[in-house]
């Protein structure tokens, strides 16, 4: 004989009952079998939603009979053809005997535990009627028997307690005389010794299949549900989880325990008494290998098994000095917890006696604060103890395996990979069996621990970077196209999987956080929301995803004071953008500071170079224990550009132009020639080798004119160029005249720093700058005659693109 058991899901529709079924006729011929089935999904909530309206003299409870006997009508008409009329009618009458129910307690104003479980076996009664039925009109040898006249209990009422020797007697006495191929059992339901209606806990149809189960000593259980197993964690919330192979009872039970759905708790314990296998099944796939629950000895080269959480979860402390060396408060506190039947999920103390730290489910914690604090006050008048403190809105996450305790730092694991995600720790046990660590969390946080601990301990080491755009013009344009080329080398060759999750430009913004498509980005972001730099923080705040990475392409003052924002969440800042990095000193170092504070990485390589590595070598000299004396360097790519094609022939105006049509300048062209762009540049070099150094301290020796320089807006500055082209002509006389290359240039002598243009001459490693090329010469204590030189590309969407690229994937070794 096999005891299947069927949940709320997969008894929850004609499609699923149907697929039941199918599975049914499929093991009746091979041997007899026992069905235990759940109520069709929804109605135990429905049928309390009615007795709560009812209890409250609401009439809606009508409506709410209405909608679950329309429910159980449908499936069984669409179940059977309509010769069988006499099944509906005798599906009306219980239906019908369940409204006088209601009916009572609307008109006594009454929903106690006792009339509540009569109320909710309802569920069961009427599932498992239309299930046999369909089988019986479809010619299967199946009857149903109701599980109340097997199944013993106390008079516990909600959440009863088996008395196994009159149960195990009625379960083998019935089926010792049974001849049927299929029984089918309602879940849940119970009596008590003197014949009153109970219930075994929510999702207690297990706890029935495993009672039937261990009593038949049948050679396994299985339990059909709508997943394919016990996973990893939960599939909801982390889509890479996947079905365990095969767990121990402990590994399931403690599962169980800590929320994993598809098993209630107790269900484990009968049938781990008879050593009988568990096998969780999916309906609606029945041919998938689903999870084996048995003590056989599986070898694992991972030792953990899951991640569960539980939610709603409130942490009470009680502590005072008073508590140190005094037996008898323990006692105290879990009495009162008992006697209150307020159940404890969590328990913690130090080592110091101080304080003892517990959870339970937050919907009990303000019975428990009252309780508590009327235990012990007079120890709390006295000041030898605080009151109860509660905090609420937290989570439990638990690692479970039974070979944890024979591999050593996975607890540091776990706790480091929290840490590097900024999710706080405010609880932490561990049995001694070591099984099971769990910790605290806040509830906010607890879709990122479980995908972050998944990616750790149960995937093959694939990194995933979540991504936030802001500013996706040109050198936006062309980060999207390069992320979205280089995704299958990232994933297959680096194990990096980049996920851009939000886009925004100065009009619309689109956020998603299982990933935007980017085949069609431009299209899904014209047809976004309307942009707001406050809800971009917002949204990102709220998806509170792990390894998140905010990238900013903009020039604007605004995104820029965004920053601390940003790191405070955790989320690391890769900018573009030089206004944070060249405001005040102030500002630079606080964000230095939150970005260590928060293990939030903060890189701007291209404020500098664009995608040269000037910041990473300058920043790896000093680390490895070298000092700068100085830095010479041609910092502007579009300035270079500028006089690299600038000469006798030509028009400034033009060559300026040009410079902008090809993305070589800012959108306002006046930051790069006014010198600006080129000291904020030097200023962060100067604050990155250890100079505090503010803009104003820069000298910054101009080249434009009076009337260039005070142009009101961009055309007006053209308009100018044009006007005072002869003074641009004379500098680049005098330059050919003295055999020089006009350069705009940088300087920082370990203390000053300067910017201008520069008559270059001929061998100086400037000279031959050609294009929009940058160069920087570093000259340090280990590079005191021959500098260190770095040069290339200094400007243009393609190498700053990479830039920005490459300090995202560098976010990942910070």
């Amino acid at each position: 004989m096999n005891v299947l058991k069927f949940g709320g899901t997969s008894v929850g529709s004609v499609k699923n009952i149907n697929s039941v079924i199918g599975i049914l006729q499929d093991y009746a011929k091979e041997e007899s079998l026992v069905a235990v089935v759940s109520a069709v999904g929804g109605i135990t909530d429905r049928l309390l939603k009615a007795g709560q309206l009812a209890q409250a003299k609401d009439e809606r409870y009508i409506l709410e009979f209405d909608a679950i006997k329309e429910v159980h009508v449908n499936i069984l008409s669409e179940l059977m053809s309509s010769e069988h009329n006499s099944s509906v009618n005798h599906l009306e009458a219980k239906l019908q005997l369940l409204k006088q129910l209601l009916d009572g307690i609307f008109l006594i104003n009454e929903l106690s535990p006792k009339t509540s479980d009569k109320l909710v076996s309802f569920g069961e009664l009427l599932s498992s009627f239309i299930i046999a039925e369909t089988l019986k009109s479809r010619g299967v040898d199946a009857v149903r028997k109701n599980s109340q006249d097997l199944i013993v209990t106390n008079s516990n009422f909600t959440k009863a307690e088996v008395l196994y020797k009159q149960t195990n007697t009625n379960i083998n006495a019935y089926f010792s005389e049974a001849k049927q191929q299929i029984t089918i059992l309602p879940g849940f339901i119970s009596k008590s010794l003197s014949g009153e209606i109970t219930t075994l806990g929510r999702g207690g149809s297990d706890f029935t299949a495993a009672i039937v189960a261990a009593a038949l000593k049948v050679n396994r259980l299985e339990i059909w549900t709508d997943v394919s197993g016990m996973y990893t964690t939960n599939p909801k919330l982390v889509k890479h989880a996947f079905p365990i192979e095969h767990l121990s009872y402990q590994e399931a039970m403690e599962l169980s325990h800590f929320g994993a759905k598809v098993l209630y708790p107790p269900t484990v314990q009968p049938v781990l008494d008879a050593n009988i296998p568990i096998h969780i099944k999916n309906t609606l796939e029945p041919q998938a290998d689903g999870t084996k629950i048995s003590n056989d000895h599986v070898m694992s080269s991972n030792p953990v098994k899951g991640i569960s959480n539980i939610s709603n979860i409130a942490l009470l402390t009680l502590q005072g000095n008073g508590m140190v060396g005094i037996p008898g408060f323990s006692k105290r506190l879990f009495e009162t917890l008992a006697t209150e039947k307020i159940n404890v999920i969590f328990i913690t103390q130090a080592s110091s006696e101080h304080s003892i730290c517990f959870g339970i489910d937050a919907h009990d914690a303000d019975l428990a604060k009252s309780s508590i604090d009327q235990t012990f006050e007079n120890e709390i008048s006295l000041h030898k103890i605080d009151p109860l403190i509660v905090e609420t809105e937290l989570s439990i996450i638990a690692l479970v395996g039974d070979n944890m305790k024979s591999h050593q730092g996975v607890s540091g694991k776990m706790f480091s990979t929290l840490g590097k995600n900024n999710i706080n720790i405010r609880a932490i046990a561990q049995g001694a069996s070591e099984k099971n660590i769990s910790a605290v969390i806040a509830e906010k946080d607890v879709k990122k621990a479980l995908n972050t601990l998944h990616e750790r301990f149960f995937e093959t080491q694939t990194k995933q970077l979540n991504v936030y755009i802001t500013g996706v013009g040109n050198v936006g344009e062309r980060l999207i196209e390069q992320i979205k080329k280089q995704k299958s080398y990232l994933k297959d060759q680096l194990k990096i999987n980049i996920k851009v999750v939000g886009l925004s430009n100065s009009r619309t913004m689109l956020l998603n956080d299982s990933g935007i498509h980017l085949k069609d980005w431009k299209a899904q972001l014209a047809d976004g929301e309307t942009a707001s730099l406050d809800g971009f923080l917002e949204r990102a705040k709220s998806f509170n995803l792990r390894n998140s990475i905010f990238v900013d392409i903009t020039a604007n003052d605004a995104v820029a004071k965004l920053y601390p924002h940003y790191l405070k969440q955790s989320i690391a800042v890769v900018a573009c953008n030089k206004i944070a990095c060249s405001s005040d000193s102030h500002t630079y170092k606080e964000l230095k500071e939150l970005s260590r504070k928060y293990n939030a990485p903060f890189l701007f390589e291209t404020n500098v170079g664009a995608g040269l590595p000037v910041i990473d070598t300058l920043n790896n000299l000093i680390a490895s224990g070298d000092q700068i004396t100085s830095i010479q360097a041609v910092l502007s790519g579009s300035l270079n550009f500028v006089f690299n094609n600038f000469n006798a022939n030509t028009k400034f105006h033009d060559v300026v132009k040009q410079a902008q049509k090809e993305g070589y300048t800012e959108p306002d062209p006046r930051i790069d020639l006014s010198g600006v762009d080129v000291a904020r540049k030097i200023l962060i070099l100067a604050r990155e080798g250890g100079t505090e150094m503010n803009l104003e301290d820069i000298e910054n020796d101009a080249f434009l004119t009076k009337q260039n320089l005070e142009s009101g807006s961009v055309s007006d500055f053209y308009e100018t160029l044009i006007d005072d082209e002869q003074h641009f002509q004379k500098l680049f006389a005098s330059a050919q005249r003295n055999a020089s290359q006009l350069k705009y240039v940088a300087e920082f002598d370990g203390h000053h720093a300067k910017v201008g243009l520069k008559e270059i001459p001929a061998g100086h490693p400037f000279y031959n700058l050609e294009g929009k090329d940058n160069i920087v010469m570093f000259y340090t204590q280990r590079y005191p005659e021959q500098p260190m030189i770095i040069k290339g590309a200094g400007a243009g969407a393609g190498v700053t693109a990479s830039g920005l690229f490459a300090d995202i994937i560098r976010t990942l070794n910070k």
